[in-house]
């Protein structure tokens, strides 16, 4: 497969959520007047609501929703077209890793790369990409054993291993988000690498536009578009069945613009942050004891985002600014689902299906959409034989 055929680059999204990985590969262009030169053939995700976001965005361009699995990934077999994909993309699912939970070794989820390794090594693509958290790479045995199988006699040894972690904002993205990029590349082709980083930390000083790289994307990006204050609490009442199955939907991103009921005493913290602060500018006869007496970490909680900065991590509870640095730079509110959609790269235009909770749990878990898009530029620039080692 090379740029110059007519043929689609086709891939699987294993593990697929809303779809912000095929969402980057769609949104690649190899020049501004071409069409994107991949195509899903596969998509298997477990949640119906995750699911069905996905059947709505890509079921047009991918030809119909048949293409979308929706049930347990144990279950589901490649064929077919599916079964010659050239790539695989996948996230499997990180909460046996993540810091913010337990990290329990013997979490059954931290066996679900397993099943990514299963369709590769049903498939044979000639690159695939496993997503995850960046403590997957450095802090888990289960990698240890993943990268072993990649040795001589191993069930990976037909590919090469390219691993790394790498920063969202480092490609566009306006937030700091750290995930493990394990790139394969099957050895009768050159391997392929990391895409280099088209954005930097610019140090104070820094003249714009000297730099080889672009300033990291400040969230003042997307505060800029949604000045207005939430008038609702509640999505638009409507209904949806992309996968024959009934849920609130679609809505489009700039629907999502929903804010929430604070207690008085919320909004008297609220107010009492300053611009950058957090919890420790909360009065004492407002906070909480344990606030008052943990004055280590990293002093994210109550935090308002920094305007002139990416944001922190957009997480799957970004509305509850007691779990992170999640308050509006200025104004006294958690930040919205809108807003977090923005900030993870989703169009305007992109479609959600499902609850305010299920959404909610869609965009913090998606891969940011200009690193995927970052990702389908070197797959498409290495197929094309412009970008080997």
């Amino acid at each position: 497969m090379t740029a110059s055929t007519t043929s689609p680059i086709t891939m699987i999204d294993l593990f697929s959520g809303c779809g912000g990985f095929t969402e980057g590969f769609r949104s690649f262009r190899p020049s501004p007047a071409a069409s994107s030169p991949f195509r899903p053939v596969a998509a298997v995700e477990f949640n119906i609501a995750a699911a069905s976001t996905y059947a709505a965005n890509f079921g047009d361009w991918a030809g119909g929703t048949d293409h979308v699995f929706c049930g347990d990934i144990v279950e589901w077999n490649p064929s077919g077209p599916q079964a010659e994909a050239d790539i695989i993309l996948g996230g499997p699912p990180c909460q046996g890793f993540s810091g913010l939970g337990k990290e329990d070794p013997s979490d059954p989820r931290n066996q679900l790369w397993r099943e990514y390794l299963r369709v590769v090594n049903a498939v044979k693509p000639k690159i695939f990409i496993l997503e995850n958290v960046d403590r997957f790479l450095n802090k888990s045995a289960e990698y240890q054993t993943f990268s072993a199988m990649a040795k001589p006699g191993g069930e990976l040894s037909d590919y090469h291993l390219e691993p790394g972690v790498l920063n969202a904002a480092d490609y566009g993205v306006a937030q700091k988000r750290m995930r493990t990029i394990v790139i394969g590349t099957r050895r009768d082709l050159p391997a392929m690498r990391h895409p280099e980083p088209t954005h930097r930390e610019s140090p104070p000083g820094t003249i714009p536009g000297v730099n080889e790289n672009a300033a990291w994307v400040p969230v003042s990006t997307v505060f800029s578009q949604t000045f207005t204050t939430p008038t609702t609490t509640e999505l638009p009442e409507k209904e949806c069945k992309p996968l024959g199955v009934l849920m609130p939907g679609e809505f489009r991103t700039d629907e999502l613009h929903i804010g929430r009921n604070p207690t008085e005493l919320s909004l008297a913290r609220y107010a009492s942050i300053r611009r950058g602060g957090n919890r420790h500018d909360i009065p004492p006869y407002l906070s909480t004891e344990s606030w008052i007496r943990h004055r280590s970490g990293s002093g994210d909680v109550m935090g308002r985002l920094r305007w002139n900065e990416p944001s922190v991590t957009i997480r799957t509870e970004f509305f509850k600014p007691e779990k992170g640095r999640y308050l509006h730079p200025w104004a006294n509110r958690p930040i919205t689902h809108y807003e977090a959609a923005l900030i993870q790269g989703f169009p305007r235009d992109f479609l959600w299906c499902g609850s305010k909770i299920e959404i909610a749990r869609q965009i913090g878990n998606a891969v940011p959409v200009a690193l995927a898009r970052a990702l389908a530029r070197q797959v498409f620039l290495h197929l094309d034989g412009e970008n080997t080692l």
